[in-house]
Parts: structure tokens; C-alpha cells; sequence
């Protein structure tokens, strides 16, 4: 829709993207936050995963990975596309793939930190930093494999070319490994500063 409204003015087509993704992204984690976690990424799914809910960690990227390709073709059949438009879009090189480990990186890191100070405020700060980082990352900020195959579906300014689809993935998995060697870093530290005061 952004595209088709855009009149080829890009900057215009990816503002309306970014607007659509970071509120739709705070309604679905406020709504599927009580039922599952809002596990929607992969990669936040790994970044929680321990040895106890090794079977539900797997179960839920199976879902999200299947629910994100069931959202692309929805979204391509809504607008009189084929379900399954190979996307032609080239997203390789170095600065491509450093943006989506920084933005997975800012990503988990973001919902580490939150899920274990202000839980509440999660589904605001997930949206707002997408939001964000569309615009900060010279990716526009995938930050999600399962987001990443399914826009590879989808023939359009969003989309990404199959065959970049691993090296994104990969970025994203190493962003998310970081955050969360991060994260378990500062968080002893930031109890030991609040039990102090």
C-alpha cells in the first residue's frame, strides 16, 4: 500500500512502512504478550531459550517462521499479487549485513533488558525501536528471520532476494548472540547497583 500511494517518492513509501510495522508491532505483542510471550522472532525466542523450554522454543519458531509466510501471501493476495512473488530486491554487502547485526542487536537487547526491568513497557519499546532503526540501519532493520524469509515472498520495495535471505539470517542470529552475552553482563551489575540504594 505504501508503495502504491507513495507516487514513487521512496522516503514517503518507507515512512508509511515504518508507521504500520511499529504500531502493529506494540497491538500484537499487547495482545499475544499474555497468551505466548508474543514470540513473533526467532531470534528473541533463542535469546530466552534454556534447557527446560528447549521443546516450546522449537515449536514456536516452526510457528513463526509458518505464520510469516502465511502473512506474505495473505498480504500479496490482498493486493492482487501472485501468493508467491520472488522478491528481485538485492540486500547483500558488508554494510547491508553489519546493519542487521546491529539491529538485531538493539533489538534483544531491548527486550532483555526490559523483560527483566519494565516488563510492562516491552510492546512500546519493541515498536518504537523498530521504528527507529528502519531509519538508523542501512537494512531497514529485518531483525527477524522468520520477517526476513517471508519478505523474500514478496516481489516489492520491502522485499529481499532469496538468495541473500542466509547471509541476513546469519547477521541476525551473531546480533542476537552479542545482546544477549551483553545482556547477561549488565544485569548482575544493575541488580548489584539497585540493591545498594
Amino acid at each position: 500500500m505504501a508503495e502504491r500511494l507513495a507516487g514513487g517518492n521512496v522516503a514517503i513509501a518507507l515512512l508509511a512502512n515504518t508507521i504500520a510495522t511499529g504500531a502493529a508491532l506494540v497491538t500484537l505483542i499487547l495482545t499475544f504478550g499474555p497468551v505466548s510471550g508474543a514470540h513473533m522472532n526467532p531470534v528473541v525466542t533463542l535469546s530466552f531459550l534454556t534447557r527446560e523450554n528447549l521443546r516450546e522454543s522449537i515449536m514456536y519458531v516452526f510457528a513463526q517462521v509458518g505464520g510469516a509466510v502465511a502473512g506474505a501471501m495473505t498480504a500479496n493476495i490482498m493486493f492482487s499479487l501472485p501468493p508467491v512473488s520472488l522478491s528481485h530486491h538485492e540486500r547483500a554487502g558488508a554494510a547491508q549485513l553489519f546493519s542487521e547485526v546491529v539491529a538485531t542487536f538493539g533489538l534483544v537487547l531491548v527486550i532483555q533488558l526490559c523483560a527483566k526491568f519494565q516488563p510492562r513497557m516491552i510492546a512500546f519499546a519493541v515498536g518504537a525501536y523498530i521504528t527507529a532503526a528502519y531509519w538508523f540501519t542501512a537494512s531497514t532493520s529485518f531483525a527477524n528471520p522468520a520477517v526476513t524469509l517471508a519478505r523474500s515472498l514478496s516481489d516489492t520495495f520491502t522485499g529481499i532476494r532469496p538468495i541473500d535471505v542466509p547471509a541476513f539470517v546469519l547477521a541476525q542470529l551473531v546480533g542476537g548472540a552479542i545482546a544477549v552475552l551483553l545482556a547477561r553482563w549488565l544485569i548482575p551489575n544493575s541488580l548489584k547497583v539497585a540493591s545498594n540504594d
